[in-house]
């Protein structure tokens, strides 16, 4: 899995590209973890380079956003396709993420 990082004012957002699923999930931990770290808390998950995620992808992502509310935050996922967004409502996580169709608006909602 290979990421995209942009600094939009004080907010990296991180891009993964490719599937999210058992061999990269571990990556995107560690490089979600490096970022928050980063950025002090102010990080958005683009997610509109993950074609499909797996249960180990999912678990994952639950994994960061636990991390991420002890900083007194949600993971801030943003750009997600209908395949990850069927996937988040099908397994009824989707409420456990802060939600955006798009990198501008995840960004504003640090404002």
């Amino acid at each position: 899995m290979e990421f995209k990082e942009q600094k939009v004012g004080a907010v990296l957002v991180l891009r993964p590209e490719g599937p999210l699923k058992a061999d990269s999930a571990e990556d995107l931990k560690n490089r979600m973890t490096q970022a928050m770290g980063e950025s002090l808390g102010r990080c958005v998950l683009d997610a509109s380079a993950i074609q499909f995620i797996d249960s180990r992808g999912l678990e994952t992502l639950l994994e960061i956003n636990e991390a991420v509310a002890q900083t007194g935050h949600l993971l801030k996922l943003c750009g997600a396709n209908e395949t990850v967004r069927e996937v988040l409502d099908l397994t009824q996580l989707a409420a456990q993420f802060e939600q955006f169709p798009d990198v501008s608006s995840a960004v504003r909602s640090f404002l």
